[in-house]
């Protein structure tokens, strides 16, 4: 804006010197008064094709040109200015970022997605099918382009989210969680650092492309580190020695027809169902979910700080702060929530 600040300075100093030019020259050519002068003056600047205040003598005639052709350059100037601010500043794309933001202003306990590139727009499709509220960070104005057409109604900031000022505009102060997955690991690096050092207590899920980066990536705040390498490894080895069980899985969580998702629910303190066994609360008859596991704490002093119980029996007891994983519908899983936590 600095420049068009200087622009605007420079064509009104020009119209500024114009007018005492016109002034003082009238008033020194013709003996005319301070307001007839001033006035005949504008109305030549502008070329509005008003008569003359007073007849003009020849010397006041040549000056006037002089003056007319001054006006003529100073309205070039300044449409000149108009025309290069409006394009130049893309009133669009202002408005268009003024309504992202209060779009955003309006979220809660939402996800920060950085970068809208292939794992990107993955990430978008899995929080679309969850049901989840979340906002895209992407520098490339192309890929944020066709991300905004093929899915025009998720929200879309165009920057980079290396910068602290988008993570802000992006909300990250009332957001639940980030996921970086831009295309380069140092990147990926600024985005965790810059996020830990805004938000203490945020979830961060980072995608790392060399083995020797996800170490520096936990030390720069990452609770979550992807290697797109190890998990497609694991995926192929998987495919091939159970074949059956994968494809199970992608059809129960992929399919359109039968759309299962695998979720989360913590049991609070305030919750009724603390100190209850998994018989007395029936789960799976009320909601119809099938409970695969519960993580629950460990004490202070033990080694682990977590442990897992795989495919928990009748007479598992559900204590503060345990988290149970669930496979379901999504409305089933909405129904577990309320049930859970109401």
């Amino acid at each position: 804006m600095r420049r068009y600040a200087h622009r605007f300075i420079g064509t009104a100093l020009f119209f500024g010197l114009i007018v005492v030019l016109g002034t003082l020259g009238y008033r020194s050519i013709e003996g005319w008064s301070w307001g007839d002068a001033v006035y005949m003056t504008i109305i030549t600047l502008t070329a509005v094709g008003y008569d003359e205040v007073h007849p003009l003598s020849t010397p006041g005639r040549a000056f006037t040109c002089f003056i007319l052709f001054g006006g003529i350059t100073g309205l070039g100037l300044w449409f000149a200015f108009l025309t290069s601010f409006i394009v130049e500043l893309d009133l669009a794309n202002v408005f268009r970022r003024q309504r992202t933001q209060r779009q955003v202003k309006k979220m809660k306990n939402h996800v920060i997605v950085c970068g809208a590139g292939r794992t990107g727009s993955q990430v978008v499709e899995e929080l679309l099918m969850a049901g989840e509220s979340f906002v895209v960070i992407e520098r490339d104005p192309e890929k944020a382009k066709q991300l905004q057409e093929l899915l025009p109604d998720i929200t879309i900031i165009d920057g980079d989210a290396t910068a602290d000022h988008f993570l802000e505009e992006a909300g990250i102060q009332k957001a639940r969680g980030l996921i970086a997955c831009l295309s380069h690991d140092t990147d990926n690096l600024f985005v965790c650092l810059s996020a830990r050092h805004q938000r203490s207590d945020l979830e961060i899920v980072a995608r790392a492309y060399e083995e020797e980066t996800v170490p520096k990536l936990y030390r720069a705040g990452a609770n979550h580190v992807v290697s797109p390498d190890a998990s497609g490894a694991i995926r192929m080895a998987s495919f091939m020695l159970r074949p059956v069980v994968v494809s199970f899985l992608d059809v129960a969580t992929r399919s359109p027809d039968l759309t299962l998702r695998m979720e989360q629910e913590t049991v609070s303190d305030s919750s009724p169902l603390v100190g209850q066994t998994l018989a007395d609360i029936k789960l799976p008859q009320y909601t119809g979910l099938i409970v695969i596991g519960i993580r629950k704490k460990n004490p202070p002093d033990a080694e682990e700080k977590f442990t897992y119980v795989f495919n928990p029996q009748a007479e598992t007891r559900l204590d503060p702060g345990d988290i149970m994983i669930v496979l379901g519908k999504p409305e089933q899983i909405n129904k577990l929530r309320k049930f859970v936590n109401p």
